[in-house]
């Protein structure tokens, strides 16, 4: 029998404000349900925009079943644009890209896509209110956007889907009403994740949760949704089956780019999507986020931490290359007591440290599977570090100098430094909204 994935069409319920989305890969079956604020509005449920946005949704939020056994062939009785087919196969191809990677699956130019043409014209644009929905993920990249909105003046609301963890004490330090969304996925999917002869691994989560905010701003009258992700988001680990495989495929540029378009085709142009911090670098958002304290006890970047029960055990557990990025980024710039209170511990005068702080640094092996920046913009830190005074007497600063040195030379690291506190004119920023952040900024 030819493997296939199949991916039924969609049920919103208004009574009680839940989607329904059914999903069959070979002979089995899954449901997930998405459970929405209670919606007063329920006409716009009706509206075209509403359902090619349910319907595509469904077809992202499949990733994480297909990938069960990664079939070549895909199928759905959702109609399509030429546009939306080929956001829908960089989804379940680039997207997918690390999960392909890491089992050994040759998949990229291989998938097949059966689903009937979506030759409507134009659809009708819905009435959305001048306001912002903001996804908030707990770490520092999407509480700098915060602070940049509140400078600005903008209205924003925070949004996340399955809330825990520093998302909730991010949020409560806001102190804005947010829109919270409930993601459950099928238990069947999850068990069969841990058994023989089904795969597992990492999917595009930003696709999936900016698929679910596009709802959310259809449902409450949002006008645009605005990303927190980085330039080194971009940036990809290996080579794989003739592509570049990112681990963050869908908070890159390119894939803004893409999704941004959909989003706005889908609604008649109501509907923008772009990253607020696109401009920036790892090290460049860190030096803002240094300007404030506000959120110094509440935020966290690392997975380990993203508890169910919310914040009951350190923020940052020290070990993992999150932490340790996070880490290194922020020393150049922040009062070295500030940082050991945020962590609880140094993390560059800890020797069993330093493999971890390599990899980050392009010394050895490859940039690790995580949310990090740019390698040349980690070594470039080091190379501040080794000259500063709080740090450079540190074990892991000390250890990887002489290395960082030979392979990059002094003029490339401070070049790169140069480099990383340099705004980028490369994003999608609407151009009023750009220059009052580039004017505060500084």
């Amino acid at each position: 029998m030819t493997e296939f994935f199949r991916i039924e069409c969609p049920q919103f319920d208004p009574d009680t404000s839940e989607a329904r989305f059914s999903y069959r890969l070979n002979d089995l079956a899954f449901t997930e349900v998405l459970r929405f604020p209670h919606v007063s509005d329920i006409a716009v449920l009706d509206t075209p925009s509403f359902q090619k946005l349910l319907g595509l949704c469904a077809i992202v939020l499949g990733v994480s079943y297909f990938k069960l056994r990664a079939p070549l062939r895909i199928e759905t009785d959702i109609a399509l644009t030429p546009d939306e087919r080929a956001f829908v196969l960089d989804v379940y191809e680039n997207g997918l890209g690390e999960f392909y990677a890491r089992n050994g699956l040759q998949r990229f130019g291989r998938l097949s896509l059966d689903a009937p043409e979506d030759d409507k014209a134009q659809l009708p644009a819905p009435v959305l209110k001048e306001r912002t929905l903001l996804p908030i993920g707990g770490g520092k990249d999407s509480l700098v956007s915060v602070d940049l909105l509140t400078h600005v003046g903008a209205e924003f609301t925070p949004f996340a889907v399955n809330p825990k963890g520093p998302i909730l004490s991010s949020v409560e330090a806001i102190g804005i009403e947010p829109v919270y969304v409930t993601r459950t996925l099928d238990p069947e999917m999850i068990r069969l994740g841990k058994e023989p002869g089904y795969y597992n691994g990492h999917v595009p989560s930003t696709a999936i949760n900016s698929m679910i905010a596009a709802l959310c701003a259809l449902l409450f009258g949002y006008d645009q949704i605005v990303l927190s992700n980085e330039r080194s988001a971009s940036e990809g680990n290996v080579v794989f089956d003739g592509r570049e495989t990112n681990h963050q495929y869908s908070k890159s540029l390119g894939f803004e780019v893409r999704i941004a378009d959909i989003l706005l085709h889908a609604t008649g142009g109501a509907l923008r999507y772009f990253s607020l911090l696109r401009p920036y670098s790892e090290a460049r958002i860190a030096s803002l986020f240094t300007h404030g304290h506000r959120f110094d006890s509440v935020f966290s970047s690392c997975n380990r931490n993203f508890r169910l029960t919310g914040n009951d055990g350190p923020l940052w557990c020290g070990e993992c290359p999150k932490c340790h990025f996070v880490f290194l980024i922020f020393a150049p710039f922040m009062p070295k007591d500030r940082l050991l209170r945020i962590f609880g511990k140094n993390l560059l005068d800890e020797p069993a440290n330093e493999h971890s702080f390599r990899e980050l640094a392009g010394l050895t092996g490859q940039k690790p599977w995580e949310c990090v920046g740019e390698i040349l913009e980690a070594a470039a830190c080091f190379y501040t570090l080794s000259r500063h005074a709080d740090w450079h007497e540190d074990a892991v600063v000390k250890a990887l100098k002489p290395d960082l040195l030979a392979q990059y030379g002094e003029e490339k690291l401070q070049l790169a430094m140069a480099e990383c506190l340099t705004d980028s004119h490369d994003h999608h920023i609407p151009p009023a909204l750009a220059a009052q952040v580039a004017a505060y900024a500084v």
